[in-house]
């Protein structure tokens, strides 16, 4: 069924996108970060406080310590890429609601999002205490599964649709996520995909869709040290207001964590491309070389 999503298309309207047509390779690359950052007192800014922002932040990420692996230097980092801009407001972050800017955990949530933080650099017993980005089960959580956040790289996705499914392949990661448009009802408790159970409709020209059935092993968002419980409710909104974007709206509902609702909105712009293999499995000798690390720290009595 992927590949058919994938060879499918949707239709053009002389030439142009159709209002609902959001087929085509995006990109949600921003360095407008999830909470409001200090440098900010509003939700909004002006242009020149934009560009100086856009212009700081690539080179405040270069350390000035390069290694020579290549994984702390801008070419291989996608960070970068234009602050959000959203019927020509400057947003200084994703959130929207709450008007402060910042997640509403409650102390509770907030402990659980710390001790999980924690246990990323922890538990090596087996590859089954590692993340799912490491094991190659998952792309970057935050990029491959729901909501849709910007990752430290791999941040590009292919939208295909047809009258009963659409598709929205990651290039972080290999399995495109499909969301049924013709399903009433989601799947069961016990079942958990790993990138939740995913159903849309249409509401006019925007395509809205809502996730349940969260896997806990994918309840960690990074980087953006996001934590969303497996009884979460994602509802996401899609709405392409040009050819080169569509506005990505998504609303939280997690009492466990957070003490409210809370809503973010980004943009999704169109890209050029390609779209590469991830690959993730070949040549995956990071997984053994962590667990292996570790015994060799248990043998050193460390």
């Amino acid at each position: 069924m992927a590949g058919a999503l994938l060879a499918a298309g949707a239709a053009l309207a002389g030439g142009k996108p159709a209002p609902s047509d959001l087929s085509g390779l995006w990109t949600n690359v921003t360095v407008t970060p999830i909470e409001r950052p200090a440098a900010f007192d509003g939700p909004t800014t002006t242009e020149a406080r934009a560009k100086a922002y856009e212009a700081a932040n690539p080179q405040a990420f270069q350390a000035a310590d390069i290694d020579d692996i290549g994984g702390r230097q801008t070419e291989w980092w996608e960070y970068g890429g234009p602050m959000i801009r959203i019927n020509g407001q400057v947003h200084t972050a994703m959130i929207v609601e709450p008007a402060d800017g910042r997640l509403p955990y409650t102390p509770a949530g907030r402990a659980l999002m710390e001790s999980k933080l924690k246990s990323r650099t922890a538990g090596f017993d087996n590859p089954e205490d590692r993340t799912s980005t490491e094991r190659c089960l998952m792309g970057g959580s935050s990029s491959s599964s729901v909501p849709m956040m910007p990752h430290w790289d791999n941040s590009l996705y292919q939208i295909v649709q047809t009258g009963d499914f659409v598709a929205i392949r990651m290039e972080s990661g290999r399995d495109p996520r499909i969301i049924r448009l013709k399903d009433s009802g989601h799947l069961p408790p016990a079942i958990r995909p790993w990138m939740g159970d995913s159903i849309g409709h249409w509401e006019g020209a925007t395509l809205v869709v809502e996730t349940t059935n969260f896997n806990p092993g994918e309840q960690f968002k990074s980087p953006q040290a996001l934590y969303i419980s497996k009884d979460a409710k994602v509802t996401e909104r899609f709405t392409r207001v040009s050819a080169s974007e569509i506005v990505y709206d998504f609303t939280v509902e997690d009492p466990a964590v957070y003490a409210r609702p809370w809503r973010a909105q980004l943009v999704l712009r169109a890209a050029k491309g390609p779209l590469f293999e991830f690959a993730c499995h070949e040549g995956n000798y990071a997984l053994p070389g962590i667990l292996a690390g570790a015994r060799h720290e248990e043998t050193a009595g460390k």
